[in-house]
């Protein structure tokens, strides 16, 4: 898709970014989650303490911006985990999952000198990252009600 610009998220983007991880969430891998899953991961996208670890840089976001408004959302925890990845639903299956990785990864490399990016992919989005090379490293987990496959990618 052209005309999309990838960037690092301003800090007045934070709830715009959480507001579009919480309604993807609810459409295509809640219907798949058990209550206390659905409860976990909406405490996690509404916490203070999250929000401010992104206003000090400690947690990295980054977004897709089409025409103005944010598409997608990338983000990075511990310098090499993402902890959430979104695309706005009509924007799917279009590359913007793929450009916001593909950021990421250039982002990895060139600034932070990281040459590994790990990932506990939800079931909705195992086959996006195999596709993108990442490899399990262990099988599908329940955790707090969050199901998830680790994965790594190396490069």
């Amino acid at each position: 898709m052209d005309g999309i610009i990838y960037r690092v998220a301003y800090r007045s983007e934070w709830d715009t970014c959480m507001d579009l991880a919480w309604r993807t969430f609810v459409k295509y891998e809640a219907p798949e989650y058990t209550q206390e899953g659905i409860q976990n991961f909406k405490d996690f996208v509404t916490d203070g303490v999250l929000k401010t670890m992104f206003e000090n840089g400690v947690y990295k976001l980054f977004v897709a911006v089409y025409e103005k408004k944010i598409i997608g959302i990338i983000s990075l925890r511990d310098n090499n985990h993402i902890s959430l990845l979104f695309v706005e639903s009509k924007y799917h299956r279009q590359g913007v999952g793929s450009g916001l990785m593909q950021f990421l990864v250039e982002h990895m490399i060139n600034v932070m000198n990281l040459r590994s990016l790990t990932v506990n992919a939800a079931p909705y989005g195992v086959e996006f990252y195999h596709k993108l090379g990442f490899e399990d490293t262990g099988p599908e987990q329940v955790n707090s009600g969050i199901t998830y496959t680790p994965m790594v990618l190396n490069f």
